[in-house]
């Protein structure tokens, strides 16, 4: 697991950072890992799934899950969007953006693999 901070400021000297944070964690970043690769399997791509989440603690406490593009034999080309997963609610966090940027996305780093480009882009 990660866990993520804010910018730090950038002035010379010592800098301490103490961090408590009590939460109760509902949903594991296993299982928001499974959500986010459910769901982008579903609605977008079968060529999409989650990868490995980082926690982000901010007002709300959630999973960011990042999104990869894979094709055969390749494996992953790479990360082409993130969606975050509630810690306790297990609600993915997604809009109809959201869903777009990350389709397109995907499309221009499928490249030159027409068939991809033509599943993204018509399942809309």
């Amino acid at each position: 697991m990660k866990v993520e901070m804010g910018k730090l400021p950038s002035n010379q000297g010592r800098l301490s950072v103490h961090i408590e944070v009590s939460a109760d964690i509902f949903i594991s970043a296993f299982a928001a890992r499974q959500k986010v690769t459910g769901f982008v399997v579903d609605e977008i791509s079968t060529q999409l799934h989650g990868n490995e989440p980082t926690l982000v603690v901010g007002e709300r406490i959630r999973w960011r899950v990042p999104v990869c593009l894979s094709l055969p034999p390749t494996g992953d080309l790479g990360e082409v969007g993130a969606i975050e997963v509630d810690v306790e609610s297990g609600e993915l966090e997604i809009t109809d953006d959201l869903i777009q940027e990350i389709r397109l996305c995907a499309t221009e780093y499928a490249g030159p693999n027409l068939g991809l480009c033509h599943e993204l882009v018509c399942e809309q």
